[in-house]
């Protein structure tokens, strides 16, 4: 039996390497990793049947029965070892490397990062929740923080096309499960934390020290946290920095090394004088939405602890367009607009709500729900902010996956007993559409960006956009 080290690996000619059995094909290395519901080791003899010349697994492999011929390679934290294995793997790889973590803004501020590189004529990349997104991809349905290995992988193709700027979503759960181990950020940057995921986590405690993970171990020395100086973490961000020796950018409406002088809402987004150690800019932002300008902030910093000036890119702001599914302006009905959003926490859903209130001449309007086998406790809280922060709140379906849609829309109106109550999603679009009047605005919650509405063990066509132009179509053809 071959027992590898992690320096040896590049002796043993591997084809590629995968988690998944059904995807083993000849020369790759299997990760036999132990999971909540099924155990990787388990499943070693159908993929020695596929082909593959080494297994990666826990240190009390019973490896007995398996033949001589095959590489061993054990690990007390194998998923860890995944993901470092799979660095080193697919080399080279992006020279700058940039993630975003928080509960809310990451995909945006992961694409605002990648729209100003380019601006700069950096060739650059977001990944995230709307999948890969640089040059010749547009991106899709993706896992905020993919696979190991296909994220690994994907960096290699992006540095073969001539990518060498990527800026990452850093989630929780990918934190937590080691998904961007083997990776050295030059840069990390924290927007909010707000309860969220706790489904998987149990505690807020504990979804903390997930996010906090990021700074604590994958940020490099000498590298640079951006933070939000509105965030309860930041001084423990602070603390991590003196312990590990990276440095501190702070950025905010207010307050901050990068924060605002002044902000001024006009029909379409705000006027801004921007004070970024302490140089002034004037910017005309294009977005609606204060917590955009928040997103466009630690983007700019983003990109400023990278080694631009200040000057140089600030006035790019201006040029900024919305991310897909995140506060995005999908068409109009008697005079009143609406939007899409990506909102599905307590916390995102009062402040896209609240900072849409000031380009709101009329009612605002919000059609929203909650997902099916995730945070039961924040359901009630959703219904809460709808309910106080809009005129008018329909509640409607959103992923019930395994539940029964009835019941969660009840755990919801626990706190909100008067909701509008409409249960199939595209029957609650067409009815906010068609009662809407002369400046007013709809928000669509929820879905944003995604494709798909999951029902069961199905994931059925459905996209909220698509949705909307098609109650407009049908208000119209009513008038």
């Amino acid at each position: 039996m071959k027992m590898v080290r992690m320096d040896d690996i590049s002796k043993l000619n591997l084809a590629g390497m995968t988690a998944d059995s059904r995807a083993i094909k000849p020369g790759y290395l299997f990760a036999a990793i132990p999971g909540t519901q099924l155990d990787g080791r388990d499943f070693i003899p159908s993929a020695l049947d596929k082909g593959a010349t080494a297994i990666l697994a826990p240190h009390d492999l019973d490896d007995s029965q398996l033949p001589e011929e095959i590489a061993i390679i054990t690990d007390s934290n194998p998923r860890r070892r995944l993901a470092k294995l799979a660095a080193e793997f697919y080399q080279p790889q992006p020279s700058t490397a940039v993630a975003v973590t928080g509960t809310n803004g990451k995909s945006s501020v992961a694409d605002f990062t990648r729209q100003l590189w380019m601006m700069l004529d950096k060739p650059a990349a977001s990944i995230g929740t709307l999948g890969v997104v640089a040059p010749g991809h547009e991106g899709g349905y993706g896992l905020t923080t993919p696979d190991p290995v296909d994220l690994h992988k994907a960096l290699h193709e992006l540095q073969q096309e001539g990518v060498n700027h990527v800026a990452m979503e850093a989630s929780s759960h990918g934190l937590d499960m080691y998904r961007l181990d083997g990776l050295s950020f030059k840069v990390a940057a924290f927007t909010n934390l707000t309860q969220d995921h706790l489904d998987y986590h149990g505690s807020m405690e504990i979804y903390r020290s997930s996010k906090l993970r990021l700074f604590d171990e994958l940020l490099e020395k000498g590298g640079t946290a951006v933070v939000n100086t509105a965030a309860a973490e930041y001084d423990a961000i602070q603390n991590i920095g003196q312990e590990r020796g990276f440095k501190i950018l702070a950025y905010g409406i207010n307050h901050g090394q990068i924060r605002c002088q002044d902000v001024k809402a006009t029909g379409t987004g705000y006027d801004l004088i921007l004070d970024i150690m302490g140089e002034r800019f004037e910017i005309a932002f294009p977005l609606p939405g204060k917590f955009q300008i928040e997103n466009a902030l630690c983007a700019l910093g983003m990109i400023m602890a990278t080694g631009v000036e200040a000057r140089k890119v600030a006035p790019l702001l201006a040029n900024l367009q919305g991310v897909r599914g995140r506060l995005e302006k999908i068409g109009s009905f008697n005079g009143a607009d609406i939007f899409v959003d990506f909102a599905h926490t307590p916390d995102a859903l009062k402040t896209v709500l609240n900072t849409i209130r000031p380009h709101t001449e009329n009612n605002l309007h919000v059609v929203f729900g909650c997902g099916g086998d995730r945070d039961r406790k924040k359901r009630p809280l959703m219904g809460k902010a709808c309910l106080e922060n809009a005129d008018i709140a329909i509640l409607t379906d959103d992923n019930p996956r395994s539940e029964d849609p009835t019941d969660i829309r009840a755990d919801v109106t626990a706190e909100c007993p008067n909701v509008v109550e409409i249960g199939g999603r595209a029957t609650a679009i067409q009815m906010a559409v068609k009662s809407l009047k002369q400046g007013d605005i709809l928000i669509v919650a929820g879905k944003g960006h995604e494709q798909g509405q999951i029902v069961g063990d199905k994931t059925l066509p459905f996209d909220d956009a698509e949705e909307v132009r098609k109650a407009i179509k049908l208000a119209e053809e009513s008038l």
